[in-house]
């Protein structure tokens, strides 16, 4: 199962990146919206987590996107802004769950097992 991880501070990419790895997942990082929307393989992703404020392109403008490029694909947003107006624009565009960080590891891999169900860690999702 391969996981994009969205977000522009490097050191959240990496931990969640390492996070998602250890759980066993196929974890991909990416720097921006912009980045992961030029990703080539899109239909190699099982599930996005993807920062809402970002510089650059905002979360939303990337679920916008992103619900073109790749239908169905679940995204779980998350912010350490909580601001009742982002969630309710995150959910409109499709957003599968919003996290506040920080988080619990537990709360983002429950996350990722509802947002993609029966697929586990490790599983994989014919790619190579």
């Amino acid at each position: 199962m391969n996981i994009a991880v969205v977000d522009d501070d490097q050191s959240v990419r990496k931990s969640l990146t390492n996070l998602l790895k250890a759980a066993g997942y196929r974890a991909m990082s990416f720097a921006s919206g912009e980045e992961l929307l030029a990703f080539p393989d899109m239909g190699e992703l099982s599930c996005v987590l993807m920062d809402l404020r970002m510089g650059g392109m905002q979360g939303t403008q990337v679920q916008r996107l992103l619900a073109q490029q790749a239908p169905g694909l679940p995204v779980i947003c998350m912010s350490a802004f909580w601001d009742e107006v982002s969630l309710a624009e995150a959910t409109a565009q499709g957003a599968y769950r919003c996290l506040r960080k920080p988080f619990t590891a537990d709360e983002l891999l429950s996350s990722i097992r509802e947002a993609v169900p029966g697929v586990s860690a490790g599983a994989s999702t014919g790619a190579a």
